[in-house]
């Protein structure tokens, strides 16, 4: 038994079984239904029983899933930056989360397109604790990250996902997608947690912690939806916090959210991939020789590559002007878009909650203030 098993992907030779297990599933039929869009079950069934591997998987099926979805829920999707990286060559994804499936599927769909190395990509197990969801993660090539355990399990389990990453990127060639943080970011805060990099430096062995990151080939990535298609959903939460209040997640809650995410409307999309970080790299070791400074000051690097090409969508300038009752960044939404906007806080949120509309507004104009930091600071 390989000790990667508890977390990986299926391997190729398990595909056709694992499909198999699934292809008579009610959720299996929902999600072929909506990618093969008025073709009769046998069409989807045929292919299905003759996918032998995850590339046959997620180019025949995820693929135009994902594409169904951009053409039902979105305005389309924009890029930039993907010129840059180089075709057959494995990297390591850092990124903004702000969608539990949507974010690395979209990542995804651009890399096939740019003839780039497709991910494996990390998901909660939290969010696959059914048969059916654990079967199609693993087709779609996620590997697990185990929650909720005690500190020595964790730290257990931390060990064998960074060992994972490390043979994902190195000797598999692979890439590999991970969020900045744990879980997805509420409040429009997108900041990278330093225990992400504490876990993949776990395994760099030998090699100092900065050189086994420049082996990773560190690449931050931001995504930004002009509309957040779960942003009502993640208010109980936000607010939980907001009055220090311990938050207890419903039972179908995950599920919810990610259906949410797959089907809401998210009008225009934007993901830009950064390039690797290696001159920073090399900044940092000149900088500091104490490894918590290290961590830090990676995270730092992370956080301005992604806050500095977040894309920002009138959305963004509206909930701003809205927060701080100004009209600073009229010139860069119509008045149609702003009374969308409002009408969609209005359906959302109690507006008589004066602290859920604030929470609600933060969520899309802290991307704003983290972006005026910087040109401030320029």
């Amino acid at each position: 038994m390989s000790k990667f098993d508890a977390i990986r992907p299926y391997y190729d030779a398990e595909v056709n079984q694992a499909i198999l297990s699934a292809i008579n599933h009610p959720m299996m039929k929902a999600l072929m239904n909506f990618a093969y869009e008025n073709e009769d079950d046998s069409v989807w069934k045929e292919q299905l029983k003759r996918t032998h591997s995850i590339r046959d998987f997620q180019i025949n099926f995820a693929y135009k899933a994902v594409k169904k979805v951009l053409e039902k829920s979105s305005d389309g999707l924009s890029t930039s930056g993907f010129e840059k990286l180089e075709p057959n060559t494995s990297y390591l994804f850092i990124s903004n989360h702000r969608d539990i499936i949507l974010d690395t599927s979209l990542l995804n769909v651009c890399l096939h397109e740019h003839g780039l190395v497709m991910t494996a990509s990390a998901i909660g197990d939290n969010l696959v604790k059914k048969d059916f969801l654990k079967t199609l993660s693993k087709l779609n090539r996620n590997f697990l990250v185990q929650r909720g355990l005690p500190p020595r399990e964790l730290l257990e389990s931390s060990k064998l996902m960074s060992e994972y990453i490390g043979q994902l990127l190195l000797r598999e060639n692979r890439s590999v997608w991970i969020a900045q943080r744990e879980g997805r970011t509420k409040d429009g805060n997108d900041a990278t947690h330093s225990g992400v990099l504490k876990m993949l430096a776990m395994a760099s062995g030998e090699a100092t912690m900065l050189d086994y990151f420049k082996k990773l080939k560190i690449v931050p990535v931001s995504i930004s939806y002009e509309y957040d298609p779960t942003d009502a959903l993640k208010m109980p939460q936000l607010m939980a916090e907001a009055n220090a209040e311990k938050y207890i997640k419903d039972k179908n809650e995950d599920f919810i959210t990610l259906l949410s995410g797959i089907i809401g409307q998210k009008k225009r999309i934007h993901i830009h991939v950064g390039e690797v970080l290696t001159n920073e790299i090399d900044k940092i070791a000149c900088e500091f020789d104490n490894t918590n400074k290290q961590i830090q000051a990676l995270a730092q690097v992370i956080d301005d590559a992604i806050l500095q090409t977040y894309k920002l969508w009138p959305t963004n300038y509206i909930a701003y002007d809205l927060l701080f009752k100004t009209d600073q960044f009229k010139a860069f939404y119509t008045e149609n878009e702003k009374s969308l906007f409002e009408r969609r806080l209005e359906m959302r949120i109690d507006e008589t909650n004066p602290q859920m509309v604030e929470g609600f507004l933060a969520m899309y104009a802290n991307p704003v203030v983290n972006k005026m930091k910087y040109e401030n600071a320029g």
